[in-house]
This record gives C-alpha cells, sequence and structure tokens, in this order.
C-alpha cells in the first residue's frame, strides 16, 4: 500500500464539505471498498446514554439488535465510554458484538472513538475475517480522526446554514409584517411565518380584546376557520394572555395544564406545546401564540429565542391592522347592516301562516344582524304546505347572500316543479352553480297534507326535524341525502309518516341543538326534546319561546355562536277542519 497516496486521497475524500449522514455514509463506504472489511458507525444520543446506529456498509450486515446500543455494553459502547479504542481479537466471547463476529467468521474486531478536542460524538467500528497489518491498523485509526474532524465541520456547516436562513427568514418577516393592513390577512402570514421557523404542525394567534377582557382568533389552522373566543386566564393560550408567561409543554399528555377534550373531538394527536405572549413596545401583551407539534423533538430555546425577537414586530403590525380593520369595519358596518337588516327581514315570514288543525310558530335569532339561516312556509295548493329549513355554512353577510338566492331559487321551482325530488335536485344544482362549491347548506324540505294529517319530506343533511308525541318516544325525520351545493347528480329519498293528534313537530337549525356551554357540552336533541315534553300542551308560540330561554340560559359562558331558527308546528284536535291552508305564501 501506498500510504502517502492513500492518506491523500483520504484527505481529498472529507475536503468538500458534506451535511453530517453524508459524511457518515461516504466513510464506511470507503472502508468496505478499500479493505474488504465491514464497517460501522454509531453515534452518541444527546444524553450520552446511548449509541444510535447511523451507517454501516459491507458485505456482512449488522443485526436489528445492535441498531442501539447502551453506552459501556459491547465493544463499541465500551469504546465511547473510554474514549480510547477497543480491539478484540479473540475467537470467543459473550459480546453481542462478538457473537455476530463469531457468526460470519470474522476475527477481528475494533471500535475506534470519534473523537475531537475531548468531545466524542461517536464511535467507527472495523470487522474483517483477519488481523489486519499494522498499516491498515494505522489508517483505520486516522480514518476515525479524520471522520470525527469532518463531523464537527459537517455540523456547523449546516448549522450556519440554519442560522443564516433563520436570519433570512427574520428579514422576510419584516417584509411581511408591513405588507398588508388586513387583519386576516395579516393573522394568517404571521401564523405560517412562525409554523415556519419553528416547523411546527399547527398554529393559532389569539389576539387579546380588552374591553371584553377576552382572547379571540380568527385562524385555527387545520380546523375550520371561525371566531373562538375564550376568557383571558382559561387554558394555556389564556393564562399565557394574562401572565405573560412562555410555556413550553414537551409532552402535554403529561402536563395537567393540557385539555385533550379538543383532541378527543377533532382525532388530532397533541405532543408538544409552545405557548407565548406578543407584546407591543411598552410591555404589554397584545396577543398570544400558539404553536403545536414540532416536526421533530421538541420545542426549543431557540424556537422561543427566535420568535421572542420578531414579537415587537408582530405587535406593532397587529395593533395597525387591528386599527385599520376597527375603522373600516365600523364605517362597512353602518351601511351595509341596515341596508343587509331591511333586506333579510322581507324574505322571511314575520309570523307562520294559520293553518285549521295545525298550530305553528317560528323563531328566528341570528348570532350577527344578518344570517344564513333560513326557513319559509310556501302554499302549494289549498290543503297543501311546504315548510322549509335550511342552514347555509358560515355566518353574516355571505351567508345571508345564499340564503337570499335560496329563497328565490326555491320560489320560482315550486311554480313549475311538483316533487319533492325534482326540488331538491334542482336546489342543489343551481347553488352548486352559483357558489362553485365554495359554500353548502343543510335544508329540510317538508310537504304537509293539511287534511290527511300528513308529512312528506327530505332531509339534506339537516338537523333532523323530530316529532315528539305524547306517550311515545320522539320520531326524528331523518330521510334523504346529502348536504346541497357540493357535488352535481345527488338524489335523495324521502320520507313519510301521518300525524297523530298533540303531535309537535320541531325544526331547527345548529344553533339550537349544537349550542354549547362553559364546559363545551352541546345542548343536542335529547334537551330539545325535553324541553318540548313539558310544556307541549301549550301553544306552538310558548314552546318556541320556552326552548329558546332554556338554550339562552344553557349557552351562558360558552364560546360557540350561531344562528338559531325554530319551528314549531302542533297538530290540534280539530277533526272538522278542512285543512285549508292560509296566511303567507
Amino acid at each position: 500500500m501506498n500510504l502517502i497516496k492513500e492518506i491523500d486521497d483520504l484527505s481529498c475524500d472529507f475536503c468538500t464539505p458534506l451535511e453530517p449522514q453524508g459524511v457518515m455514509d461516504a466513510l464506511v463506504a470507503r472502508l468496505a471498498e478499500r479493505y474488504a472489511i465491514a464497517a460501522g458507525i454509531w453515534r452518541l444520543n444527546a444524553s450520552h446514554t446511548h449509541l444510535l446506529l447511523a451507517a454501516s456498509a459491507g458485505d456482512t450486515p449488522l443485526p436489528a439488535t445492535l441498531n442501539e446500543v447502551p453506552t459501556g455494553q459491547t465493544l463499541v459502547g465500551k469504546a465511547a465510554q473510554a474514549k480510547s479504542p477497543q480491539i478484540h481479537a479473540a475467537t470467543a466471547g459473550s459480546d453481542e458484538l462478538v457473537l455476530w463476529a463469531e457468526q460470519n467468521q470474522l476475527k477481528f474486531l475494533a471500535a475506534y472513538p470519534l473523537e475531537d478536542e475531548s468531545t466524542t460524538s461517536g464511535v467507527l467500528l472495523v470487522a474483517a475475517p483477519q488481523t489486519p497489518e499494522d498499516t491498515h491498523l494505522a489508517m483505520f485509526r486516522l480514518h476515525a480522526r479524520l471522520a470525527a474532524v469532518a463531523l464537527r465541520d459537517a455540523e456547523l456547516f449546516v448549522g450556519v446554514q440554519q442560522n443564516l436562513e433563520r436570519l433570512q427568514s427574520i428579514v422576510e418577516a419584516s417584509k411581511v409584517f408591513n405588507s398588508t393592513l388586513d387583519l386576516a390577512e395579516l393573522l394568517g402570514k404571521i401564523l405560517d411565518l412562525a409554523k415556519t421557523l419553528t416547523t411546527a404542525e399547527r398554529g393559532t394567534l389569539f389576539l387579546v380584546d380588552e374591553e371584553t377582557d377576552e382572547i379571540w382568533s380568527m385562524i385555527a389552522h387545520g380546523m375550520e376557520k371561525e371566531e373562538i373566543r375564550l376568557p383571558r386566564g382559561r387554558g394555556i393560550a389564556g393564562h399565557v394572555a394574562l401572565t405573560g408567561e412562555i410555556v413550553n409543554i414537551p409532552d402535554a399528555y403529561a402536563d395537567n395544564r393540557f385539555d385533550p377534550e379538543v383532541d378527543k373531538r377533532t382525532g388530532f394527536r397533541t405532543r408538544n406545546i409552545l405557548t407565548l405572549p406578543i407584546r407591543n413596545k411598552a410591555g404589554k401583551i397584545v396577543a398570544t401564540l400558539q404553536l403545536l407539534n414540532k416536526a421533530e423533538g421538541t420545542f426549543t430555546n431557540e424556537d422561543t429565542d427566535t420568535l421572542l425577537t420578531l414579537s415587537g414586530q408582530m405587535a406593532m403590525s397587529l395593533e395597525n391592522a387591528q386599527l385599520h380593520h376597527d375603522l373600516l369595519e365600523k364605517e362597512r358596518l353602518e351601511r351595509e347592516m341596515a341596508l343587509a337588516r331591511g333586506i333579510q327581514r322581507s324574505l322571511l315570514p314575520e309570523t307562520a301562516p294559520v293553518i285549521p288543525g295545525f298550530d305553528l310558530a317560528v323563531l328566528n335569532e341570528p348570532c350577527f344582524e344578518v344570517g344564513g339561516d333560513y326557513y319559509d312556509f310556501l302554499s302549494l295548493g289549498p290543503n297543501t304546505l311546504l315548510v322549509v329549513i335550511a342552514d347555509v355554512e358560515g355566518k353574516g353577510i355571505s351567508s345571508a347572500m345564499v340564503m337570499s338566492n335560496l329563497q328565490a331559487t326555491l320560489r320560482a321551482l315550486v311554480l313549475h316543479l311538483h316533487s319533492l325530488n325534482d326540488i331538491a335536485e334542482s336546489v342543489n344544482k343551481m347553488i352548486l352553480r352559483d357558489t362553485r362549491g365554495e359554500k353548502y347548506m343543510t335544508m329540510f324540505m317538508g310537504l304537509i297534507d293539511t287534511r290527511r294529517k300528513a308529512i312528506h319530506y327530505i332531509n339534506c343533511g339537516h338537523v333532523p326535524p323530530v316529532i315528539v308525541r305524547p306517550g311515545s318516544d320522539p320520531i326524528e325525520l331523518t330521510e334523504g341525502g346529502m348536504v346541497i351545493g357540493l357535488f352535481e347528480n345527488v338524489q335523495f329519498d324521502r320520507g313519510h309518516i301521518k300525524f297523530q293528534p298533540g303531535d309537535v313537530l320541531v325544526l331547527c337549525t345548529d344553533g339550537i341543538s349544537e349550542a354549547m356551554n362553559a364546559q363545551s357540552e352541546e345542548y343536542g336533541v335529547a334537551r330539545l326534546v325535553a324541553s318540548v315534553g313539558q310544556v307541549m300542551d301549550h301553544k306552538a308560540k310558548e314552546i318556541v319561546l320556552t326552548v329558546c330561554n332554556e338554550v339562552t340560559e344553557f349557552s351562558r359562558g360558552g364560546t360557540h355562536m350561531d344562528d338559531k331558527v325554530m319551528l314549531a308546528i302542533k297538530v290540534t284536535d280539530d277533526a272538522n277542519s278542512d285543512g285549508a291552508v292560509g296566511g303567507r305564501q
């Protein structure tokens, strides 16, 4: 062997900067190819308690049992602990590594610590059929020495690159923060940047509302966008908003401050959490940033320092956007709400129609001044009444616009179509065409035969209306199909049921059934049925008022906000009625 050429070649192989894994792969491959041996590299874990196999090469693969080796055990573990080479040339032994060598007729084993400036980062193993000559042994030691230096340089190189990327991200962050005054857009950009800088899976940016002493968010990544409000001090984010404490939880389920209920409802698994305050120049907390599930490992002090460096810029941008948003919102609402309120009121019946043999009442409470809930009573003949209730996804003006479109569509269709199935399918196609799938709705249509006291119906994914019948179990009206506005060519099933005297048919939107209390419990159908059952001998108007008051009391302190619509249709004992439909059409 030309020793000088071999050393020169070895130096050239590792003179080009590589990432750490590339250094280890190149080293073991070089040893296996040039010396016809088996080679492996183990790296010490952060606590220096175990060695983890990082790279291997050669015709004799290492067993999976050696992928993780406790420090001080086997030849490689002893080399790491002693910080000196360990050579085994005997033919027998109880060491797991030695047994592997004997099984594969490898009579020489040597473990060299990867040591640089008295710091051991791992161990190099060489295994050969015979004891190598002295020059080869010297080269093995040289490989270990150069590998330790190359690994150090590679890790430094990667660290410098990461720092440069992080600094570049911070520079770009300043541009992002000043790129918009739109609050919703800014919230999304800040959150996306924070997730990128920390490699977090999800996150939420909560703003502090001083007037209500709450924190609120317009964005929850990975979940449906909605406004979330919590009292300042509640939950981890609320605690941080109140105290200014930085909370870094490496294992969420091992920390009693973490509430797993959201995970249970969504199916998401929270591993670790980083929550920190966003302060303005005066030190006032204007927001809290909560990040979940770092891609690898747990959130570090470096993550926290990076976000705190940006905290002042975030706060200034948020305050400017909030002021701009508040001003625009006030002006817009003053102009639009008055008009929208009047338009929507004109679209919805103020009162239920008067029908002999039936007692009808309606409740409509939008969570904003306008909403996406819809109901209507359409007379299709002297003895036929079409009752419709629908809930457009979302809230506010956009949902109200879709609702008005539904109202116009339905009133046009009933003039030409007389089949519930045809009406449902036509509504689905028209709403899908008009909204391009960006909005969907649930809808229930019930065709009441007032003479025969019966109802034909189609439920398009809506909260099932329920018939509360004296002395019997409640009957849910579920026949139908999926929601309106997502897919073309949807077909629906039709249900039918015969009314009995004293029956109360209750129709509502999810603002009633899914109203939540402070413990995030839903009001639910069972409570609705129980509430109706207590007053079903009263008039329909008293029934809806009773339920409304109970829902309001139940949801006091809750965070779920939604429009509320409820219809009550009570079957009376008027046996002499001809069932003629009257009132609004």
